[in-house]
């Protein structure tokens, strides 16, 4: 890995954490209507900004401190992994879209946010048979479609504006 990358990993992982401890203490978790013992929060947008800035390994290694940080907040394996997996899957659909199409691609953004709320949907559908009944299965699959566009959409926001902000920076400091 590139020092870059390890340090930006390292930060975006620590934010997952503050993220993570903040929204379980704070209250802030919102629960799903329909099924209250699913959350939203914002745990996956770090984790989708670290695949925007520095790549899949990048995403995977902050996926896995999501899952350690939830795993020592709660002893909770079951969740803490169902959160780590379905984060993870979210920016793997958006890593198999970015190989197959052009990075010009006008459409770009909205299929990536397609395949990631598509991949995470699929993955977690067969990853909670293993662990629910088959009759709650399309509402964790509508959880799973806000929760990943809430992820995905928020990181592009905040990827754009920092690239943004780099940019006029950048211009500033020339002139």
């Amino acid at each position: 890995m590139k020092t870059k990358t390890l340090a930006g990993s390292a930060i975006l992982g620590s934010l997952v954490i503050v993220i993570d401890y903040l929204m379980k203490y704070s209250g802030l978790k919102i629960p799903f209507p329909w099924l209250p013992y699913l959350k939203f929060d914002f745990t996956g947008v770090p984790i989708v900004l670290s695949l925007l800035f520095f790549g899949l390994t990048s995403g995977a290694t902050t996926s896995t401190i999501a899952f350690l940080a939830i795993l020592i907040r709660s002893g909770d394996v079951v969740g803490a992994s169902m959160k780590a997996v379905a984060e993870f899957a979210t920016i793997l659909g958006m890593a198999i879209s970015a190989k197959l199409l052009k990075k010009s691609s006008r459409f770009e953004k909205g299929i990536s946010l397609m395949s990631g709320v598509t991949c995470r949907t699929v993955i977690m559908f067969f990853a909670n048979l293993m662990i629910i009944s088959i009759y709650l299965s399309p509402l964790i699959a509508a959880f799973n479609v806000i929760q990943g566009a809430i992820s995905i959409l928020l990181a592009y926001f905040i990827h754009s504006t920092i690239i943004h902000r780099a940019h006029l920076f950048a211009v500033a400091t020339e002139n």
